[in-house]
């Protein structure tokens, strides 16, 4: 994900490329419009690059191997048959959780090599999920390599897993895209909602939030205008979820997204389309990765950004 900064870089690129097209017998400004798109286009890699380093990490998306429901009451952890949420890697036996009122507390295996936090940890302790303001109490094994974490999703409990070996993060296929083109970088206006307004935001394991809405953002393609309402988690910058014609059709069928610098004087913001970019959930089946509203299905091909992740056959 590229930073404000370096975003705001590339528009002046971007910018400087459509404004000065060059002239047929003007060979100076036809080099400089050439060397315009190169530094845009190395721009652009960078942040690719930057983006596959976050994928590919040991505790990345693609280091998930898996995504299990707490239910009410007490559930063994670990690898072996016996568990109530058996792993897919790691220890045979690696502790017990117990949800009871919105508590989740754990209970280690007694002799297990796991640590809370970085630090060793042989007694119990309730653990923090992904909502509180601190973030999750992360149970670390096999070295370090293995992580779980609890995540909440609408009023339920999931225990996230995550492991350095995983298949999806060892066997990473690389990431394909569009042709990089100035076309697809169109600037929108931010139309503002009330204050305090939310939508509800469906995701890929059937919960629903409902997620801050400050406002739209339109912009017009080839004579047309069209609408996306923009998300604020918190961040510099909008989080638009959209699907468009290329939704199953070259780009991955649950959509994309796109991060959009906060609007500036007059409600005028920029969308990069060549920043578009796969949910987690193209690289792994245990992410819980949100949908499209109905709001953001774009009737126009946005043929720019990531496409379609190629998985491994295997």
């Amino acid at each position: 994900m590229a930073s404000v900064a370096k975003g705001a870089m590339i528009f002046m690129m971007l910018g400087a490329i459509t404004a000065c097209g060059p002239k047929p017998d003007d060979a100076t400004t036809a080099e400089q419009s050439k060397a315009a798109r190169v530094a845009f286009q190395q721009e652009l890699d960078v942040t690719r690059q930057l983006r596959i380093t976050e994928l590919t990490k040991p505790d990345g998306w693609t280091s998930l191997v898996g995504l299990h429901w707490i239910d009410p009451g007490s559930h063994y952890i670990g690898s072996s048959a016996g568990n109530g949420i058996k792993l897919a890697v790691g220890p045979a036996h690696l502790g017990m959780v117990d949800l009871s009122q919105n508590r989740v507390r754990f209970v280690p295996e007694k002799g297990a090599a796991i640590t809370l936090d970085g630090q060793p940890f042989t007694s119990e302790a309730i653990l923090r999920a992904d909502d509180a303001p601190t973030g999750p109490s992360v149970i670390a094994f096999d070295e370090g390599k293995g992580q779980a974490t609890v995540i909440k999703r609408g009023d339920r409990y999931l225990l996230r897993v995550k492991h350095a070996d995983a298949p999806t993060r060892t066997g990473f296929r690389g990431i394909e895209y569009w042709p990089t083109t100035a076309d697809w970088r169109v600037e929108g206006r931010f139309v503002p909602h009330p204050a305090g307004k939310t939508l509800e935001i469906a995701n890929i394991i059937g919960t629903t939030d409902a997620v801050p809405n400050p406002g739209a953002i339109e912009f017009e393609r080839d004579g047309k205008t069209f609408r996306i309402e923009a998300l604020d988690e918190g961040a510099e910058t909008l989080f638009l979820v959209f699907a468009d014609r290329t939704s199953g059709h070259g780009s991955y069928p649950a959509g994309r997204f796109l991060d959009v610098a906060k609007p500036g004087v007059g409600g005028t913001v920029v969308l990069d389309f060549n920043q578009s970019r796969n949910p987690p959930c193209a690289f792994t089946p245990f992410a819980t990765c949100p949908l499209p509203p109905p709001e953001n299905r774009l009737d126009v091909a946005i043929q720019a950004g990531e496409k379609t992740y190629a998985h491994s056959a295997n």
